[in-house]
């Protein structure tokens, strides 16, 4: 075989690879359910946010929980970063959505990794992140600290489930980092009705001091 027909058989059998591994990829628009991610901003401003000097942390935003993200899951596993044919959001789509989400940065990687997978546009991606945030009461009583305390995580649960009677503890579950609470998940139908999170969705924190930080 000459050297050309060589590279040539090289460069088919990579392609055929790199068709074989698209096509072997999570598809857009099929899981089970969502998961809806609130951080608490301050908390994870103490951890990575100031690091970074994030335009989130800054004391004028007034940020409490935030919205992460809304992310398509199987009842096991999660697909991301899938193949599709819709556009990605401009700069005005993901500035839109700063005021919940803190920067438009995260908005736009919650689209590249999650939004793909839900056979949505950008569009009505953020629109339905945005009604899913909201429909949550968000506990006020975390938002009346004045000082760092350190507190059960069982403590959050208990908050949300007071203010959201129609959940249970089977939809939502509270996750700790670097001995902070991080965030409050609640798991959702794609009609946005809570339903039982699945086994990869359950990460229930077990702390009973974490660290929780007031509004800056």
């Amino acid at each position: 075989m000459t050297f050309l027909k060589t590279c040539l058989a090289v460069a088919a059998i990579g392609a055929t690879l790199s068709g074989a591994a698209i096509a072997k990829g999570d598809k857009s628009g099929e899981f089970d359910y969502y998961v809806l991610a609130m951080s608490w901003s301050p908390n994870w401003c103490e951890i990575e946010g100031d690091a970074k000097q994030s335009e989130q942390c800054d004391a004028s935003e007034d940020h409490g929980w935030v919205l992460h993200g809304l992310w398509p899951q199987f009842h096991r596993g999660w697909p991301s970063f899938c193949p599709t044919v819709e556009r990605p959001p401009s700069r005005g789509m993901t500035s839109e959505m700063t005021d919940i989400m803190g920067t438009s940065g995260l908005a736009w990687h919650q689209w590249k990794k999650h939004g793909t997978c839900t056979g949505l546009s950008a569009r009505a991606y953020y629109d339905l992140s945005r009604e899913a945030f909201e429909s949550v009461v968000r506990p006020n009583v975390f938002r009346k600290l004045d000082k760092s305390v350190k507190l059960p995580a069982s403590v959050i649960e208990e908050a949300f489930l007071k203010d959201n009677p129609d959940w249970s503890k089977d939809n939502l579950t509270i996750t700790c980092r670097d001995g902070f609470i991080s965030e409050a998940r609640l798991c959702l139908s794609k009609s946005l009705k809570p339903v039982p999170c699945g086994r990869d969705a359950i990460k229930d924190c077990k702390l009973k001091d974490a660290q929780f930080e007031p509004i800056r």
